[in-house]
């Protein structure tokens, strides 16, 4: 079936130049037949005509073809419209499996800078940042986790330095004498919060919490954390893993525009305390403070027993566990340590009754 239409006003634009031609018009078996001057015929499928809106104003219509972004046929007669079924349906944008691609890539690049390339850069800078640069890291991620564990908002958490405490405290890491590996010294610092939780900074710095040392049983658990902790120190763990941080967060923050930093030094810092290393780098942990423990005449078993204890007194995601017990393989680093211990070795308690009352006291 053929049906003609008046072309009068009927005007065609092919939309490579601003001159507009007068057609003929006709549909046949579903296709809208445009017949130019030339002697060319256009053939539009009526299925695939659309009206733009609004911009003709009541004295005709703008009629395109959905694959075609630039022609335009401008029409008066509008019994022509009632033929055009999908007419006034929205055509969904080109390009959207393609902007979808670019997506995906997008994505897939961040998780790969993220992912694989930001760690493996930050475990080759690390073994070229030296000694005083790690130092001035360590020190200034420590203000900042002194400044966002305040409470208050208006001062840093305290250190406890009661002097009695200090020097038990002295006295126990000079007893462990842990092999520094290169790390020019050790520094061991108490914080004045109730998080029972221990951690390692870039540089030589080992933070233990009041919240740990009153959770513990005996000395001999605390002095399990603090070798932990120096075994981290001397493998430059919290070296790579800041870097890591910080270039993840530099990424993120480019993403969403973070640019001052100050969302990214408070993840960090909660990256830092909270720091969850590999199962590699907390199995070589363990096995350094197994070794300084034996030497230092203190049983390698209590870093299973710490596990245990905090495992039993917390569970397996509060408190300490955020450190130490939400590794993977717990059960095996229990029997690891416990492995450890020598078969009629003698041991002896980490400090003196004396020295392990003045370092439970070290806040007051």
């Amino acid at each position: 079936m053929s049906i003609g239409f008046d072309a009068m006003g009927a005007a065609f634009f092919e939309g490579d130049r601003p001159v507009a031609e007068e057609v003929s018009l006709h549909i046949a078996s579903g296709i809208l037949q445009i017949g130019l001057d030339d002697g060319r015929i256009l053939r539009w499928p009526v299925e695939d005509v659309r009206q733009l809106p609004d911009t003709a104003g009541k004295g005709g219509a703008v009629l395109w073809l959905k694959d075609d972004p630039l022609a335009r046929l401008f029409v008066t007669d509008a019994s022509l419209l009632t033929h055009l079924p999908n007419r006034l349906r929205r055509t969904p944008p080109k390009g959207r499996g393609r902007l979808a691609a670019w997506a995906l890539a997008a994505v897939a690049a961040v998780a790969l800078q993220i992912g694989v390339l930001v760690p493996l850069l930050a475990d080759n800078m690390a073994a070229y940042i030296p000694p005083a640069g790690e130092r001035a890291l360590g020190e200034a991620t420590f203000g900042h986790i002194r400044e966002a564990l305040d409470d208050t908002g208006l001062n840093p958490v305290p250190l406890c330095e009661a002097p009695e405490g200090v020097a038990a405290l002295e006295r126990l890491v000079a007893r462990l004498d842990a092999p520094t590996n290169g790390v020019p010294q050790i520094n061991v610092a108490v914080l004045d919060h109730p998080m029972v939780n221990a951690f390692a900074l870039p540089g030589g710095f080992v933070v233990l919490f009041r919240g740990l040392i009153e959770a513990a049983e005996s000395p001999d658990e605390v002095a399990a954390v603090l070798a932990h902790e120096i075994g981290h120190v001397v493998s430059r763990d919290p070296t790579r893993h800041a870097l890591r941080s910080a270039g993840s967060i530099g990424v993120l923050g480019l993403l969403f525009g973070d640019f001052a930093g100050g969302a990214a030094v408070l993840f960090l810092t909660e990256r830092l305390i909270a720091a969850q290393y590999s199962q590699e780098a907390e199995a070589g942990a363990d096995s350094f403070a197994h070794d300084v423990l034996a030497r230092a005449g203190v049983s390698p078993g209590a870093l299973g027993d710490m596990f245990e204890s905090f495992r039993r007194k917390y569970g397996d995601r509060d408190g300490v566990a955020a450190h130490f017990l939400s590794h993977p393989a717990l059960g095996a680093r229990i029997e690891a340590a416990r492995a450890a211990v020598e078969a009629g070795a003698a041991y002896d308690p980490a400090l003196s009754a004396e020295d392990w009352a003045a370092l439970r006291t070290i806040c007051d």
